[in-house]
């Protein structure tokens, strides 16, 4: 069942589509907390960029890239929204490392000691080796965003927002065994990705 956070923000976005002006500023302002959350969690995702930003300006930066492109989405349910959110997240993500991490960007002068984990469920691991770490992370997150949007999604819940499996398989109104079938899936759309990238 949605949580009463939830069921308040699926208020605020039916109160949009019925042409409430002030909704969707509301519905930002209800969900600052998660969004905060979910920008920490993408943060740690670009482990380079942490040296040279803080999360509250990434987090300022997507609000404003998420207010703009809510004067021009009409959000449908509460999914969609922090679908777009964390679509807003991370192309400020993205953004800073080409602006950081380009042919003229200041910290390719430095170097960052970053070892990757294995919270992809070995979607890194599995990859060929990269200029560096850094670099293997960014094409990463650039390749979640050229996945097809069920595939997305999963990612987003499973990953960027954390949820336990039962509760992400609940959001999207698939079974967990659906859920797992299609995050095994997704992993393997990324590794082809990221290895024709290498090439």
């Amino acid at each position: 069942m949605p949580s009463g956070t939830d069921t308040q923000l699926q208020g605020l976005i039916d109160l949009a589509r019925r042409g409430d002006k002030g909704a969707k500023s509301l519905l930002v302002d209800h969900a600052c907390d998660r969004l905060l959350k979910l920008t920490r969690k993408m943060f740690r995702g670009f482990p380079g960029l942490r040296r040279w930003e803080q999360t509250d300006d990434v987090f300022q930066n997507s609000v404003i890239r998420l207010h703009r492109a809510l004067a021009s989405v009409e959000i449908e349910s509460v999914r969609h929204f922090f679908n777009l959110a964390a679509e807003m997240v991370r192309r400020e993500l993205l953004d800073l490392k080409k602006h950081y991490y380009g042919a003229h960007g200041e910290a390719r002068h430095h170097h960052t000691d970053f070892q990757p984990s294995d919270e992809v469920g070995g979607v890194l691991a599995q990859t060929p080796s990269q200029p560096d770490d850094f670099d293997r992370w960014a094409n990463f997150h650039e390749a979640v965003s050229h996945l097809p949007g069920e595939y997305q999604e999963v990612v987003n819940l499973l990953f960027y927002e954390a949820l336990p499996q039962d509760e992400a398989a609940e959001a999207l109104g698939i079974s967990v065994r659906t859920l797992k079938r299609r995050w095994q899936e997704t992993k393997l759309l990324l590794n082809e990705h990221l290895c024709d990238g290498s090439e």
